[in-house]
């Protein structure tokens, strides 16, 4: 009975820890201020396990910018389907003959829809940039939509 309880156990927890992430990968459009270095343009995201994920933007608006970020979700438990993040990463971006080089952090929130592959998220990324005029900036406000596979 001991060892019956035990293995139920830890597939309980097993089926909790997948119930976090509700999909592997996502790739979509980003939409956002153009102030910022990293400015409105393609997301991809791909979770490494239920909790952590690595999510790359390329921002296409005046110029090209790359931001890699890692990020750690967490359920909330009052809201199905809805995941708070925080994460942080780095960018370089290309702008008017200018580049920018720079930290870049991350905080929002992830909802996958139950019954179509889609998820959408808003998130607030502030940038630190280091290279090429050293500032930070605030605006870095965006609202995603991906088609999760």
């Amino acid at each position: 009975m001991k060892k019956m309880f035990f293995v139920c156990s830890i597939l309980s927890l097993f089926s909790l820890a997948a119930s976090a992430q509700e999909y592997n990968n996502a790739i979509g459009i980003r939409l956002g201020p153009n102030s910022a270095n990293i400015s409105p343009g393609f997301t991809i995201k791909h979770f490494l396990n239920a909790s952590n994920a690595v999510e790359g933007i390329v921002g296409v608006s005046n110029g090209i910018g790359l931001c890699a970020l890692y990020e750690w979700h967490h359920p909330i438990e009052s809201a199905e389907h809805l995941n708070w993040f925080v994460g942080a990463g780095g960018y370089a971006a290309f702008r008017y003959s200018t580049s920018f080089i720079g930290a870049a952090g991350i905080v929002g929130l992830d909802y996958k829809f139950e019954q179509i592959p889609l998820n959408v998220s808003v998130d607030w990324k502030p940038e630190l940039n280091l290279i090429t005029n050293v500032g930070f900036e605030a605006s870095g406000v965006g609202v995603s939509a991906r088609f999760t596979f």
